[in-house]
């Protein structure tokens, strides 16, 4: 019998010629949790897909073992019998079906006749959840009804009910509250007491720290290092990813904001769902020339709503007057603020950013076609030449600018989101949790680049849930709460704790 719960060998997987994964090793223990770690595009979550059968066997090279016997799985379902259950980073719950009928998707419970037994599917999601001491969800509401937080953890419910014994969590907690992510990190203790064996992948190393007994490094599809975690720290992990020590987080500022030059006035945005409430109540703000401006704010804010507002995205009713160098501009579209100098790369990259059809280069350019056309014609030379700069300048990972842009890691997808909107030549440049699901190397690269950009002229707004990311990159902060404006400081010793406490405290006056 093997001391191993799983064995990946000498794994394999190429893509029109190209190695992503190149010869990987990995060996885990029933009831221990791997911390998965490596930079975007690095093959962790392509590593997973094999292993769970997304890619399945013959479509790879190399070895799998599964509790001693070879595992040759050729679809998502035989790893799931066989106690292989992956929750992916984007949920796969089905908002308008309850929460209930979302944990048994796929494996429903029936009476004669083939009617479904909701009176036992609901009874057991109710037990599924105090498992997880979740206590506070009515199992028979659409699960749209519920947050990221209590979506994430519905999902493990969701495999615990397919009796995994092998969990792997991509990103779990990328749109998870400090609270939330206390809540899983604490479920993930409980299964692991349980005997359920877990592999995590996470960009927030901190987390790894906490919840994880092994780390195993990969860089570049090829296996670095397997360490227990009681030898590693933080910094050593984020050496070993990267292949040298990076000394600092956050690139040294050179650059030094001038005039004011853009003024959002009277920004109130309504509530879709509630028109009685404002998600945004009267918030003006001013901008100065090649400044980096930080909202902060905690989850439900507002911050998302305001910038939405001033780009012409917002999906309910808002108002909001936008100036630039003293001159009116009426952006009450996307495509109109986009031509007039206003540009935006959203939070949600795969609804809002990305065009999953597309490939990675026709994402780039969509939003400046017309800088290739000729009469009816696009010339496509230019336009290669291009995104080939781009895919340089932004140190793009992709083997082709043809292949499809979701084949592209999260961290990937995000740099061409951001390019997308960079060729627009924008005056002002709104970023919406511009590193959310990023890894440490990639992150440094984006807050050089929004230095390089601000050094240039350009002004930028920055959204960010991580506290220690606003204080690393912005000039200034804005703190938003409950929809008011209850805080601007310059970022001078300002502190972590004075922001929290601005935002947790009364508006000011």
């Amino acid at each position: 019998m093997s001391d191993y719960l799983l064995e990946m060998r000498a794994i394999v997987k190429q893509f029109d010629g190209v190695r992503a994964l190149n010869g990987i090793d990995i060996k885990v223990k029933a009831g221990e949790c791997v911390g998965l770690c490596g930079e975007n595009g690095a093959g962790k979550s392509t590593l997973m897909k094999v292993l769970s059968g997304v890619y399945p066997h013959g479509t790879y090279d190399g070895e799998i073992y599964w509790n001693g016997a070879p595992l040759k799985a050729t679809s998502i379902r035989e790893t799931e019998a066989a106690g292989i259950v992956i929750i992916h980073q984007e949920l796969m719950l089905v908002p308008e079906l309850s929460v209930s009928e979302n944990i048994f998707l796929g494996n429903e419970i029936t009476l004669p006749g083939g009617r479904l037994d909701y009176d036992t599917m609901n009874r057991r999601a109710n037990e599924l959840l105090a498992e997880l001491n979740i206590r506070d969800v009515n199992v028979v509401l659409p699960v749209k009804q519920y947050g990221g937080g209590h979506q994430q953890l519905i999902e493990i419910a969701k495999a615990l009910n397919k009796n995994a014994r092998l969990l792997i969590l991509d990103e779990p907690s990328s749109s998870l509250t400090t609270s939330e992510i206390r809540i899983l990190l604490d479920i993930i203790h409980q299964l692991k007491s349980k005997g359920v064996t877990c592999i995590y992948i996470s960009h927030k190393l901190d987390e790894i720290a906490a919840i994880c007994d092994t780390i195993v490094t990969i860089r570049d599809g090829q296996h670095i290092a397997t360490t227990p975690m009681r030898e590693m720290s933080v910094e050593k992990i984020i050496a070993q990813m990267v292949g040298r020590e990076m000394n600092q987080l956050y690139p040294e500022k050179r650059h030094t904001p001038g005039d004011v030059v853009f003024e959002a006035k009277h920004v109130t945005c309504w509530d879709p769902d509630n028109p009685q409430r404002k998600r945004v109540d009267d918030v003006s703000f001013t901008l100065r020339r090649g400044e980096i401006l930080g909202i902060a704010g905690l989850v439900g804010a507002g911050r998302t709503e305001l910038v939405s507002a001033i780009f012409g995205s917002y999906e309910g009713s808002y108002e909001a007057e936008v100036y630039y160098e003293g001159r009116r501009w009426h952006t009450t579209s996307p495509l109109q603020s986009i031509r007039t100098g206003l540009a935006m790369v959203p939070e949600d990259r795969k609804h809002h950013g990305i065009v999953p059809d597309l490939s990675v280069g026709q994402n780039m350019t969509m939003a400046v076609l017309q800088q290739f056309s000729h009469g009816s014609r696009i010339d496509q030379d230019e336009e290669l030449k291009v995104i080939r700069g781009e895919i340089g300048r932004l140190k793009l990972k992709t083997a082709s600018p043809f292949l499809p842009i979701t084949g592209l890691s999260g961290g990937n997808q995000q740099k061409a989101v951001l390019s997308k909107m960079l060729l627009t030549k924008p005056k002002i440049l709104i970023l919406d949790e511009p590193t959310r699901g990023v890894d440490v190397g990639a992150k440094f690269e984006i807050y050089q680049l929004m230095l390089n950009l601000a050094s240039e002229g350009i002004s930028i707004i920055m959204v960010s849930s991580e506290l220690q990311e606003v204080l690393g990159v912005s000039d200034r902060v804005l703190v938003i709460g409950e929809g008011q404006l209850r805080g601007d400081f310059v970022n001078d010793n300002l502190t972590q704790e004075t922001l929290l406490a601005a935002a947790l405290a009364q508006p000011l006056h």
